[in-house]
């Protein structure tokens, strides 16, 4: 059974689309031990709370440093045994001495196609005084396996999602957050859980 602690900083949605992916049984042979938000109060934790799941606020603004914040979030973390991290749009930045703890354990997912998009924006498009930028026909989601650069690990799924000449910046999200987002995250945890993801050359491999 593989155990997952997910990292929150917000709404949860994508905590929420794991939730129910392993209660429906798309998601297999896996639980999630614990959710942390860097946030006190975010709605993450309450979805948390109804699952039935333990809930933690680790903030920054508690401790004296960032150092002293990565040390009890690693200590937390390390309490649970956790087999995987999965960062569910947590927005705090993952250090180096994370990734050493948990080398390739750690999954994200990405708001773009990487590695043409990485870092911030708005999915892969630009976006100015609330409207989006034409040009672009297609953006999507990555999920990926976190290491020392930024949106620079292992690519394990990608799916892309249409622009569409219509779209607003918030229409265009809340799709690539159904069609994508909350379709890849929970068949990439089900995948490493049942031992069908592997690297070779800094490249994932998906086995039969």
């Amino acid at each position: 059974m593989l155990k997952a602690a997910v990292l929150v900083s917000g709404g949860g949605t994508n905590l929420q689309a794991i939730i129910d992916g392993i209660a429906k049984g798309t998601i297999t042979n896996t639980k999630i031990e614990v959710v942390i938000s860097n946030n006190p109060g975010v709605y993450a934790l309450e979805r948390a709370r109804k699952a039935g799941i333990p809930g933690k606020c680790i903030s920054p603004k508690a401790f004296a440093g960032r150092e002293e914040y990565y040390d009890a979030l690693l200590e937390e973390l390390a309490s649970y045994q956790v087999d995987l991290i999965v960062l569910a749009g947590c927005l705090v930045v993952i250090p180096k001495k994370m990734v050493d703890a948990y080398p390739n354990k750690i999954i994200n997912v990405h708001p773009a196609l990487i590695p043409a998009f990485c870092g911030t924006g708005y999915y892969g498009l630009k976006v100015h005084e609330g409207v989006l930028a034409r040009g672009a026909k297609v953006t999507g989601a990555t999920v990926h396996f976190v290491d020392d650069g930024t949106d620079t690990g292992p690519i394990i799924l990608q799916k892309a999602v249409e622009v569409l000449q219509e779209d607003t910046p918030k229409t265009l999200q809340q799709r690539v957050m159904e069609e994508a987002e909350w379709v890849i995250m929970p068949k990439a945890i089900d995948l490493i859980a049942n031992d069908k993801v592997e690297i070779v050359d800094h490249k994932v491999r998906i086995k039969e």
